[in-house]
């Protein structure tokens, strides 16, 4: 192709044409920072010297001063909301939702705001009615999942999991937490006068259905598992209460801790006292836990009597010293009436009440529960942390074992 004179033209145009294009731009630039309230640099300073406080003050002076800045009222709120000061935030968001001119994308971001306004403050009926109001919204997914959390502290099992089918037609992942709820369903089901031993069941069912679909955990089919041997109870059917807290002790051991007192006691009412004991001394030998040792111990204490079980006691605290055990087992000596000197086997002539009162002080703290994820501490097993509401962060052991 031939070079044309007139090209040269086009360099001097197209360069004239970025100079007007930038200082129109820049006159516009200049045009709407003059517009900007003061308040709004000072604002601006404050934040950047690290002066929140004022920093809100002057941006609620710029929203006075201009209702319209729409995303400057958001981050009031939000930032109102962090700080804890709900009331606040939720008069700004309920500010928002009060103008007709407010577009649908805005008003459904101030919906959302306010419910989670609400939800911090502990309002969760306002907050429900909040989050069901953009269900069919862009922010559907964020509000299911904020309901179910509403409905799991409600303890509202049956909302909880429509919430959570809700959730999965819409998202396909996994929700571990679903087999507790369709478990905790069933434990309400099963302490109920009368108990409806069908829908019990049928919540079993599920639960062992959700296990399938979410993924097995120990914690999820031994919770299973233990409420399918309470239901046999319920029902007076020992055998199969048996075999089912036998599946625990044979595919979960760590657990065998929170099954070990009833599956004795189911063996002792089938007549088989001593082959249930013969079973749990087998499996402290496999894995040994304290709760283990307790139920064992006091076992051999009943059945065969003070010197099998103090021989008992002897070898497992040589094997595994514990401050718990100790205690546990004079307790149980001290209980016991009758026999004064066997209790004075282990320490010849020691004053077992003083020797019991003194290591108890000091076991008291260790004879706990504790959650793995914020360590909230509990005598008890719980499947849902009492403190921070995550499941399975529980381990079945005590403090002791686990430090």
């Amino acid at each position: 192709m031939d070079f044309e004179p007139w090209w040269l033209i086009i360099v001097p145009v197209l360069f004239g044409l970025g100079w007007l294009a930038a200082r129109f731009d820049f006159r516009q630039m200049l045009s709407e920072t003059r517009a900007l309230p003061d308040s709004y640099f000072k604002g601006l300073n404050f934040l950047l010297n690290e002066e929140p406080d004022r920093a809100i003050d002057a941006f609620i002076e710029v929203a006075k001063l201009d209702p319209e800045t729409t995303e400057l009222h958001f981050a009031l709120g939000s930032l109102f909301r962090r700080r804890g000061e709900i009331e606040r935030a939720i008069r700004v968001h309920q500010s928002l939702l009060a103008r007709e001119d407010l577009q649908l994308a805005d008003r459904e971001n101030a919906q959302l705001e306010l419910a989670q306004d609400f939800l911090k403050a502990g309002l969760l009926d306002r907050a429900e009615q909040g989050f069901q109001a953009i269900i069919h919204t862009r922010h559907a997914q964020e509000a299911i999942r904020a309901l179910i959390r509403i409905y799991e502290s409600e303890h509202d099992w049956p909302r909880a999991i429509d919430a959570v089918q809700q959730l999965r037609s819409r998202v396909d992942e996994p929700v571990p937490q679903l087999a507790h709820y369709h478990c905790e369903r069933a434990q309400a089901l099963l302490e109920a006068d009368p108990i409806d031993f069908d829908a019990a069941a049928q919540a079993l069912d599920a639960a062992d259905h959700a296990v399938r679909q979410n993924g097995t955990t120990p914690a999820s089919e031994t919770r299973v598992r233990l409420l399918r041997a309470q239901w046999a109870a319920r029902r007076g059917d020992l055998e199969s209460q048996r075999a089912y807290l036998q599946e625990v002790l044979d595919a979960a051991p760590d657990y065998a801790g929170l099954v070990a007192g009833p599956l004795l006691a189911c063996y002792t009412a089938l007549g088989r006292g001593a082959e249930g004991l013969t079973l749990l001394r087998t499996q402290y030998a496999r894995v040994p836990t304290l709760d283990l040792f307790n139920v064992v111990f006091r076992a051999l204490r009943t059945q065969d009597g003070a010197d099998p079980a103090w021989a008992f006691a002897r070898e497992a605290l040589r094997a595994r010293p514990s401050l718990l055990g100790l205690d546990r087992l004079l307790e149980v000596e001290l209980s016991q009436e009758g026999e004064p000197a066997a209790g004075h086997r282990l320490v010849p002539g020691a004053d077992l009440g003083l020797l019991r009162s003194l290591i108890h002080k000091h076991t008291q703290r260790l004879d706990r529960y504790a959650c793995s994820q914020c360590g909230f501490e509990a005598r008890r097993y719980y499947w849902q942390c009492p403190g921070c509401n995550a499941w399975e962060t529980y381990r079945p052991r005590r403090l002791e074992e686990i430090r």
